[in-house]
Order: structure tokens, then sequence, then C-alpha cells
């Protein structure tokens, strides 16, 4: 009987082991589980922190970029009442009728062409007959025309040089700084003429093109010893873009023009803006910067895909152009070298440009914004009228026509 008992209790020992070990096992997955958890923990931390540290880097990256945004288009920030400038005040359909000009505005109609001091009172006036009068003011010179019509008129602030009949329709006209003229004219026997006059409207030149096409635009140099002329032929398969070049020599008998180059490029496009920087002949399509290298007209690297304006500034160039229908435009300005200097975001909708000694202006979003030729802007103006066109007056004044009248920004 006692050695039962001491079984029985030897059994009973040992089923007490066997929840002994069970309840062991427990706690071992336990501590198991719970140093996955960590491990990932962990894991998701370290990735956190280094996506938090990469955004820093690239905020601080941005925080610096427009900065230096800011501080290039730093300057006089102010809210303009244009009726309360100088100048004077006129009806809408008045206004349509001025241009901004030497100390005041050039004032076109179709029977009067007239200089009106800032007072709006008449200086000089010329009697005219124009269907479709069209006015180009080119530095300290002013041409008004009869588009599609055989006449046209230069001018400056002390009165009229002459008006001058054409025997072709005219297109548009261009001038030098010298004061020499050049009328592109249409032609019922041609693609079109060139009519060249110098100073006192003497004519001393008269370029008819047969196998160049259509004239599109032309250009003086600095000295006026040199005009290019823009042209585009369409008669074959392709259309074919040329640049002829004219040299115009002062002989003792007077001037004489002749040919002194013809360019030409494979790319189908038309040169719509041509103009010489120095000695540099610059062209523009329209979306593209071509320049006459080793006698090639060769296409430069620019990001422009829709180019608006295009004005010469010094020895710069300051070109509006575009990404696209729905994307802002943009300003951007490219010097002697070649080299884009500035290409900033203006704005939305670009009313008007303007470019004077040392300045560029631009008229965008009922902004107006004043560049100097290193892509600074000296003044920004918010306006509250629209600006119809404006214009730098003498001493760099800033002179704009709204639908109210006339008024100077200083």
């Amino acid at each position: 009987m006692i050695c039962r008992k001491k079984y029985k209790m030897k059994n009973k020992t040992k089923k007490t082991e066997k929840p002994v070990i069970k309840n062991d096992s427990k706690p071992s997955e336990k501590k198991k589980e719970g140093g996955i958890s960590q491990s990932m923990i962990r894991k998701g931390l370290t990735i956190a922190v280094t996506i938090f540290a990469a955004l820093l880097i690239i905020s601080i990256g941005l925080i610096f970029v427009v900065s230096k945004k800011i501080d290039s288009m730093s300057g006089a920030d102010a809210q303009i009442k244009l009726s309360a400038q100088g100048g004077f005040s006129c009806e809408y359909s008045e206004a349509q009728k001025l241009y901004p000009y030497a100390d005041g505005v050039i004032k076109i109609t179709s029977e009067r062409i007239a200089y009106l001091n800032l007072s709006g009172t008449e200086v000089f006036a010329q009697a005219v007959s124009y269907q479709n009068p069209q006015c180009v003011t080119f530095g300290e010179y002013v041409a008004v025309f009869d588009r599609d019509g055989y006449n046209f008129t230069v001018l400056d602030r002390d009165g009229v040089w002459y008006s001058k009949p054409t025997q072709n329709p005219v297109k548009s006209v261009q001038m030098s700084e010298d004061g020499f003229t050049a009328v592109i004219c249409g032609s019922e026997e041609s693609f079109g003429e060139v009519v060249v006059y110098d100073k006192s409207g003497n004519q001393i030149a008269v370029w008819t093109s047969y196998n160049s096409g259509f004239p599109v635009c032309c250009t003086f140099n600095a000295d006026s010893s040199l005009i290019a002329v823009s042209t585009i032929n369409t008669s074959g398969a392709v259309i074919v873009p040329y640049i002829r070049v004219f040299s115009i020599e002062k002989t003792n008998k007077g001037y004489e023009v002749d040919d002194y180059a013809v360019y030409t490029t494979e790319d189908n496009v038309i040169f719509a803006s041509i103009c010489y920087v120095g000695n540099k002949l610059c062209c523009f399509t329209s979306n593209g910067f071509y320049e006459v290298k080793d006698n090639t007209l060769a296409r430069m690297d620019t990001p422009f895909s829709a180019i608006g304006y295009v004005k010469k500034v010094g020895n710069n160039l300051f070109v509006t152009y575009s990404d696209g229908v729905s994307q802002l435009n943009r300003l951007a300005i490219i010097n002697s070298s070649d080299s884009i200097i500035y290409d900033s975001n203006i704005g939305t909708n670009i009313i008007c440009v303007a470019q004077g000694d040392g300045y560029y202006a631009i008229s965008v979003d009922k902004r107006v914004f004043v560049y100097n030729t290193s892509g600074v802007i000296t003044n920004d103006y918010a306006v509250d009228e629209d600006i119809i066109r404006m214009n730098f007056l003498s001493g760099n004044k800033l002179c704009v026509v709204s639908t109210s009248g006339v008024h100077t920004i200083t």
C-alpha cells in the first residue's frame, strides 16, 4: 500500500512538471513577437527621418531660388492712380489715336497728323488723306503711313520732314538711327519691293524681289551702312526663307546701294523679326532665334517656344515668349555674348512693351514693370486702368496712354 501511494505521488509529480514546461514556452514567444515589432518601428522611423531630411533639403533649395528671384524683381512697388498723374484726359476713342513720343504725343487721324505736348496743346500738324493710318516711332523719328495705301510721312519733334507718294501699296516702314527710311511695298508684277530713302527724303534705291519671295521685314545696322531684308518664298513645294543684305555707301554722286550677302536655312521658317546688335545680325521666328555666324545662318540654343515681342535695349535683346496657350508669359534677356542673363515669368496678358535709353518697360495684367539692361526691375507699378500703349519720353520718363487719356509716370 505504501508503494502504491509513492507511485501515485510520482505520477502526480510528473503531471505537475508538464504544465510547468508548457508555461515556460509562452513567455519566450511573447518576447520574440515583441522583438519583431520594435525592429519594424525602428525601420519605419529611419525611413520617415530620411524622407523628412530630403524634404527639408528641397525646401531650403526652393527658398534659396525664390529669394534670388525676389531679389532680382525688387524695386519701387507702388499703386498708381493714372488719372492723378501728369498729362491730360480724353475719351477712349481719342486715346486710341495717340502715340507717346519725344515730350508729348503724336495724334493721327485719317485727315491729320499732329504733335501735341503733355497738356494736350497742338504744337504742329500736317494734313493727310489716309484710309488706314499707322504710326511707328523710331527713337528720335516718327513714320506715319497709310497701310495698303500709297503715301507715308516722316517727322520729328520739330516738324514734318517730308511726305512721299509710292507707286505700290505700303505694307510697313522701318527707319534707322540716322534717319534713313525703308518702305516695304506690295507689287502685282513681283513678290514685292523695298524702297530706301535718305534723311532728306531722296529715293536712293529700289530693290524688287522676283526670286527671293515676299518681303516680310527689314532693319538697318547702327551706322546705316547695311540694310537686311527678310523674305519668304512660297512658290516651291516648301517655303524657303532668305535674308538679303545690301550695303549703303555714300559717294560723290550720292548713295550707292549694292548686294552684300544672301543667307538661308533648310528649316521651313519665317523670320518675322530681324535686328542688328552691333554688327551681329539676329533673326527671330515664331519659336526660334537664329544668328549669322561665319557667313552661315545658324539656329541658337534657346528655350523659346512662342515668341511675342523682341526689342533691343543697348546691346541686349529683350524677348517675351510662352510655353503654350495656358502657360504664363516669360521675359528673357540675351546679352551680346548670346547668353540668357535673365529668364522669368512675368504674367498672363501682355498689353505692350517699350524700350528707352538703357531701360525696358512692359505692361502686363494691369502692372507695369521697368527693367534696366541687366534684368533688374527698377520700378514696379500697379495701375487702375487699362493701358493702350506706352513709350519712353525725353529723360527716360515713361508715358502711358490709357483708356482715360495720357499720363506720365516718374
